[in-house]
């Protein structure tokens, strides 16, 4: 995944952009960037591997070695950015977040065209936010070049620029797959995936763009270069899981929907008959948290911690690329509250149950702890496509899908024809898939949140929302 910040102002904005970038941590390990433009130095640029340290530890020296009244940062979970590219359109900083899934195409079209090359990466890559400034400047404005770019992707892109007279070019992708905001103080604008990030800082929210719109920003004025087009595929994910909790997007706060989502869970629990007697609701940190609060208050079950992760010290557990090394962190930064796992009946949230893997070691840790009950709910619907539209999952095939894996163990190539079935707990099949389920990862009982469910908890019309990772279908 990844997310970006810039600010243009009356001022230096290296400090904003610095604290705004780093507030996007949650959606990128991999590199940070940030570039600046000052009339008398010009664009500047800096970008650091950010696997093994956070952002701010890389760019602590940023304050002595950039400076100016217009700055853009990112947070990128694969290529290094943003880029300072010169081409008909001028010459620019630009940072991108998306995924490309026809690059192959477009870098062949474009080479024959043009006679031109690419910086390429280890394995022969080219860097995906090169090959957008590419298309870009195919066209003669970058209005043009990127509206150009957008409809040539297939995929998602939402782009930041930075041009060399100090304004700022913003664009969100074309059918508003993910957030772009637009702050504004009295000392200018900043642009941000996150909105709280503009509120920390400082800023009101200005405006949220729409699907394709772009806006110029200079310290005192926004103009609508491109207006927003009519149709909307939000990743409804984003409230699900990877969105920051602090964050509002299309006006809908995402701790407030994770509250819902329990709420909605435990009301299904309810109406199906499946309640046990449970001592506590838990949530799988950190995302699944607020939806079993959800799940506790409508129940009224207390809810409770009874395993606490360690974070002082250990990154993330999904930072390596290895599977067991992610397991292995995972597992260590686990500490248990033995007075609430010992003989007690637990029912825990996840945001997710994607392939499963750490959700097993997590569920045996509880055993080998003393719980007398494992029951688990998932705060979305089976996971059933890997994601084609973002790339915030690490998934290369829809078989590292553990609800996918089942149904074949289950029935062969066949049961791909009953994925909507499958997806349903009041179908056979469904109930086939949950009981395999439990049987793989040591679940008592096992529920996911049904489609309707987590569609009435974010509150926007089906139809704006993108649920292509559960039922395939944007």
């Amino acid at each position: 995944m990844g997310g970006f910040f810039g600010v243009v102002c009356d001022h230096d904005a290296i400090s904003d952009v610095f604290f705004g970038t780093d507030y996007h941590s949650h959606l990128g390990t991999r590199r940070g960037g940030m570039a600046a433009y000052d009339p008398k130095i010009g664009l500047q640029r800096e970008i650091h591997n950010i696997e093994n340290s956070p952002f701010r530890t890389k760019f602590e020296d940023v304050f002595d070695e950039m400076t100016g009244f217009a700055a853009i940062g990112c947070i990128s979970d694969s290529d290094p950015q943003p880029l300072l590219v010169r081409s008909q359109c001028g010459t620019f900083a630009i940072c991108t977040i998306g995924v490309i899934n026809n690059a192959d195409e477009l870098i062949t079209q474009y080479l024959a065209g043009s006679g031109g090359h690419f910086n390429v990466m280890t394995g022969g890559v080219v860097n995906s936010t090169e090959l957008t400034a590419a298309l870009i400047g195919q066209k003669d404005t970058l209005t043009e070049g990127i509206r150009f770019a957008q409809e040539a992707i297939k995929g998602t892109m939402s782009i930041l620029i930075l041009r060399d007279n100090g304004e700022l070019i913003a664009a969100r992708d074309r059918f508003g797959r993910i957030p772009v905001q637009i702050g504004k103080n009295e000392h200018g604008y900043c642009v941000s995936f996150e909105s709280f990030a503009c509120n920390k800082l400082d800023y009101e929210i200005e405006k949220e763009l729409g699907p394709g719109e772009i806006v110029r920003l200079t310290a005192d004025s926004m103009e609508q270069l491109s207006p927003p087009g009519e149709e909307m595929h939000m990743c409804a994910f984003l409230w699900s899981y990877y969105g920051y909790s602090t964050s509002n997007y299309e006006g809908i706060n995402v701790e407030v929907m994770r509250y819902r989502n329990g709420e909605i869970m435990a009301e299904n629990d309810a109406k199906a008959g499946t309640v046990y007697d449970i001592d506590y609701v838990s949530g799988v940190p950190d995302s699944g948290t607020p939806h079993a609060i959800g799940y506790a208050n409508k129940s009224e079950v207390p809810f409770s911690r009874p395993f606490i992760k360690y974070t002082p010290t250990w990154p993330r557990s999904f930072m390596s690329a290895k599977q067991s090394d992610r397991n292995r962190v995972a597992k260590m930064k686990q500490i248990p509250v033995h007075e609430l796992i010992d003989g007690k009946k637990l029912l825990f949230v996840d945001d997710s149950i994607v392939r499963g893997t750490q959700l097993k070691e997590t569920v045996d840790f509880l055993y080998d702890n003393g719980a007398k009950e494992v029951h688990m709910r998932s705060a979305c619907p089976p996971i059933m496509y890997g994601c084609k539209y973002l790339n915030f999952s690490r998934s290369t095939s829809d078989m590292d899908l553990i609800a996918r894996r089942v149904i074949l163990e289950l029935e062969g190539e066949e049961g791909l024809q009953y994925i909507e079935e499958y997806s349903d707990s009041s179908t056979e099949r469904g109930q086939n898939l949950r009981r395999a389920i439990c049987e793989k990862l040591h679940f008592k009982s096992l529920e996911f949140q049904s489609l309707d469910g987590v569609i009435k908890a974010i509150g926007l019309e089906p139809c704006k929302l993108c649920t292509y990772c559960w039922n395939g279908k944007e």
